[in-house]
């Protein structure tokens, strides 16, 4: 089976890229993957999901690239998969509004489009796989409301603002503190999902703010990040720390709450194997739905030993 993850795709490797693309005379099928980033440890997760979901069929060949965060890359790395002519589109847009035209312009070239995680402004793709960031955001405001005793003060590390996920998080924590209105956002800022961001965005916080109750974190890694920065000012045992994701390991966020790092996290599942699965799908000519919402669950003290 043929095998492989591109880096960066440059143009002198382009031709090279399209031998064997589309229905090849060895039936091999091409997935090509456009990830956002690979830095997050969940998007690495991701990355390694789907390629074990791929590995299970000799006549897949999975191609994934990563746009580093940048708009301008993804878009360049989605055109030179229409210009290879894919099988199957997966993307994980970096943010909505900027990736939607490719999106369209592979859609309209008659590739189907599996959206992953993170939406696009528009209705021209095949399936969206990914789990309720509104509802995942309104429980972890439920929990912040209830770990508050109904009152207190908020730091939000928000992930990258142009990005779906960070809005619907944003909103449902909001709508899960709405009837506290003793719960005050008194500092946010864009993390951008990663840790370091999320530790100095929380130093600053510090800083400026002699009371902070409950730091929450869009994503594990920056509410991890906040954790850091307050031990480092010795006021990390007056807060609580929220994040998502929830990943299993030694690294993810289910193991911090077992550690007592982060008092809570809301699992968001990667969607890999579901995006093969919908892909092998489309390729065998099955309808398929045009959205799948995965699940969540809480992970909190009481659990955190079965997730982790």
């Amino acid at each position: 089976m043929k095998r492989f993850i591109l880096g960066t795709l440059a143009l002198a490797g382009v031709a090279a890229l399209l031998v064997g693309c589309g229905n090849g005379g060895d039936g091999t099928r091409v997935i090509g993957f456009s990830q956002c980033n690979s830095a997050e440890p969940w998007r690495e997760a991701m990355n390694k999901e789907l390629e074990a979901a791929a590995k299970k069929y000799d006549d897949v060949d999975l191609r994934i690239v990563d746009a580093q965060q940048d708009n301008s890359k993804q878009v360049a790395d989605v055109e030179n998969f229409i210009t290879m002519e894919v099988d199957v589109l997966i993307i994980s847009p970096n943010e909505a509004k900027p990736l939607t035209a490719v999106v369209e312009r592979a859609y309209d070239a008659g590739i189907p489009v599996i959206v992953l995680d993170r939406k696009i402004a528009s209705d021209k793709f095949t399936t969206y796989i990914g789990a309720d960031n509104e509802l995942i955001g309104e429980a972890a405001g439920k929990y912040a409301a209830e770990a508050l005793g109904g009152k207190g003060k908020v730091v939000e590390i928000w992930g990258l603002k142009g990005s779906t996920p960070a809005q619907e998080r944003h909103d449902g924590f909001m709508r899960g503190i709405a009837e506290y209105p003793e719960i005050d956002i008194i500092y946010e800022q864009d993390g951008a999902w990663l840790r370091q961001r999320g530790k100095e965005i929380m130093e600053n916080a510090l800083q400026r703010f002699e009371e902070i109750d409950l730091a929450y974190g869009h994503n594990d890694p920056m509410a991890f990040g906040a954790r850091i920065a307050a031990e480092e000012a010795n006021r990390a045992g007056d807060m609580i720390f929220v994040g998502i994701d929830g990943l299993p390991g030694a690294e993810g966020g289910a193991q911090a709450v077992a550690d007592g790092m982060l008092d809570a996290t809301f699992v968001y599942p990667t969607g890999g194997e579901k995006a093969i699965e919908i892909a092998r799908d489309i390729l065998a000519g099955k309808d398929v739905p045009k959205s799948v919402t995965l699940e969540t669950a809480r992970v909190d003290s009481t659990n955190a030993d079965q997730y982790k």
